[in-house]
């Protein structure tokens, strides 16, 4: 089983104090960028990995998706998201995504997943279960944060010879675990190139169809300043696939 950071208490609290724990899918900056890479959602089945407090599979069934499983390792996490719904159409189940997922052939026309996948260790299990779980010609679309921003040992914004920030990129090449010290001690993500990613959906059986390293618009700096420095390296990869045929 992956680490289970969000069942920690010090960190599911400071989890939950976040803008897109308090403010759902309009409090995080990216999820314009993902939200123009889905298909009509009308009368889809639809897999949310990773579901968190489930805004995403909240917005996919009033969007007219016609049912909507969202998996998720974390306890907390699903209590808040079963609290925050009443739709009989959204079950939340309660997944390891390292081991092997007990998921219906071809049983979803979409899958999603945001920000969940830089957790996990076994990438090449989950994305081939998530590969058997959809219908042919199906779109699989995930945001991981940046290997540039995973990559560094010890993360984190220093300042340059001019008195500017800048963020260090050491370690690229050397994939595998990196741990952090983000809302609690000692948070393990798993560090992959972008290279990695492409080469494990290949071999899954996924043609990639978009990327996007994400950077906030002007428009979006000039409404949250605070922003402006996520412009200095991409904070997260998106990607949008379709399983083959």
């Amino acid at each position: 089983m992956p680490q289970n950071i969000y069942d920690d208490a010090q960190f599911f609290a400071g989890y939950s104090k976040l803008p897109r724990s308090t403010r759902g899918l309009d409090g995080a900056p990216e999820w314009p960028a993902l939200r123009a890479l889905l298909p009509t959602l009308h009368g889809l089945r639809v897999l949310d990995l990773g579901c968190g407090f489930g805004w995403f599979c909240r917005y996919a069934r009033t969007a007219g998706a016609a049912s909507v499983t969202g998996l998720d390792v974390s306890e907390q996490m699903l209590a808040r998201a079963r609290e925050q719904t009443n739709d009989g159409a959204i079950s939340y189940l309660r997944a390891d995504l390292e081991q092997q997922l007990t998921l219906a052939p071809a049983a979803f026309d979409l899958a999603y997943s945001s920000l969940a996948l830089h957790y996990i260790e076994n990438l090449t299990g989950l994305l081939a279960q998530v590969h058997a779980a959809l219908v042919p010609g199906a779109t699989f679309i995930f945001s991981v944060e940046h290997p540039i921003y995973t990559a560094p040992r010890n993360p984190g914004w220093v300042s340059d010879a001019e008195g500017g920030r800048t963020w260090p990129v050491d370690g690229y090449c050397d994939e595998g675990a990196r741990s952090t010290d983000w809302l609690a001690k000692g948070v393990i993500k798993q560090h992959r190139t972008i290279a990695t990613y492409f080469t494990l959906l290949r071999q899954a059986g996924f043609a990639v169809s978009h990327i996007d390293e994400w950077a906030p618009t002007q428009a979006q700096i000039a409404a949250q300043p605070e922003l402006a420095v996520e412009r200095e390296r991409p904070a997260f990869l998106i990607v949008a696939c379709c399983r083959d045929e």
